[in-house]
């Protein structure tokens, strides 16, 4: 018994050393990207094997049309000002769906969990990920704040086959920078994120144009602060 023994305690501190070298790590990357630009994202790296191409262009939050930065929250995460990273209201709603046996679980990802995944996680719906995904959603409210959330967010976000970023999707779709885009383009984008590589906000199909009409709603209850309501920015 003493070998198997031994063998139970080096794989128990191999584990350890690895969940501590992962806590170090993240926490660390995290720190970098406070100020730093990610360089790519794994499901660029995904889309890449795929065959798709990699565009994107890098814009400080400032330089994003407060339009935009509206109908993203419209669309994706209404109450991103008043969350720490997960709306606790949605997930027990999606939950309680999931549990009812009406169908799978329903997303209740804020655009704080979008970000965690987008810049560290790679693309799946996983409780292994999920788990991840929850670590990293603490670490970004925690030491980035939500200015910065939205920055990486806008920056990073898949808007077409081969195209991230508000900027190049801005540039893309309408020939404009980011900061150009008015309420309607914004609302086109914004409501292209659920599926990017279907939808296309030059040429709006029914269902994108029904979500943007369900964004143009939402938008009335975000506030118009500049450039983020919820935070210091220009004014």
């Amino acid at each position: 018994m003493r070998p198997k023994s031994g063998r139970l305690r080096r794989v128990g501190r191999i584990a350890l050393y690895g969940v501590i070298g992962f806590i170090i790590g993240s926490i660390v990357v995290v720190g970098l990207y406070r100020a730093l630009q990610p360089p790519g994202t794994p499901l660029m790296l995904v889309r890449l094997v795929e065959g798709y191409g990699v565009e994107k262009s890098w814009r400080p939050l400032d330089d994003i049309s407060p339009h935009l930065i509206r109908a993203a929250m419209a669309g994706e995460d209404a109450r991103f000002c008043r969350h720490h990273g997960f709306d606790w209201g949605a997930i027990a709603t999606a939950w309680d769906h999931y549990q009812s046996g009406h169908g799978r679980l329903l997303g209740a990802s804020t655009i704080s969990m979008q970000t965690a995944k987008n810049v560290f996680l790679w693309p799946g719906r996983d409780w292994l990920r999920k788990g991840f995904e929850a670590w990293f959603t603490a670490l970004i409210e925690l030491a980035w704040g939500k200015r910065r959330i939205m920055e990486v967010y806008l920056n990073v976000a898949e808007w077409g086959p081969g195209v991230y970023g508000a900027e190049t999707a801005a540039r893309h779709y309408f020939h404009k920078p980011a900061d150009a885009l008015n309420s309607e383009e914004a609302v086109r984008l914004a409501a292209a994120l659920p599926d990017p590589l279907d939808w296309s906000p030059r040429r709006p199909g029914q269902r994108l144009i029904a979500r943007g009409a369900a964004i143009r709603a939402n938008m009335q209850g975000v506030p118009m602060g500049l450039p983020l309501p919820c935070g210091a920015g220009r004014t």
